[in-house]
């Protein structure tokens, strides 16, 4: 599974803990972050990780046109609500992408211990299924 971690400045620290207490599961995915996101998880975890550019710089737009192509399977943005961001409509593309194209989305820890756990089940295999199915109607 591909999968996207992003964090806002204020939750950074949270999602590189969280990285760590599963990094047993992690190590089993294609990882991809934005920048400075991408390169704390790689030197604090030693996970390999494709990083985009940094948030406010198009790396939230390279992951939703990551989303946009079937290529991502589940993103994992720490977000921190109570500051504002200079590229909110970046981070709200992101967001309705994911919608649209039913991508599991957490946006706090919460949830993403529950993506995690459900990827550790298998709960969410259902997007190999949806990929074979998209290539295998491009090729007719």
């Amino acid at each position: 599974m591909n999968i996207a971690l992003v964090a806002h400045d204020k939750k950074k620290d949270n999602l590189i803990r969280f990285v760590l207490a599963y990094k047993e599961t992690f190590q089993k995915h294609s990882l991809f972050a934005t920048g400075t996101t991408g390169k704390r998880i790689n030197e604090e975890t030693g996970l390999e990780i494709h990083r985009f550019k940094s948030g406010p710089l198009g790396g939230d737009q390279e992951i939703g046109s990551f989303i946009a192509n079937n290529k991502m399977d589940v993103v994992i943005f720490f977000r921190d609500p109570l500051t504002a961001q200079p590229h909110e409509p970046d981070v709200s593309a992101l967001i309705r992408l994911c919608d649209v194209y039913s991508v599991p989305l957490a946006t706090n820890m919460g949830t993403a211990e529950v993506l995690v756990k459900g990827l550790e089940r298998g709960d969410i295999q259902w997007r190999e299924i949806a990929k074979e199915n998209e290539e295998n109607s491009n090729e007719g």
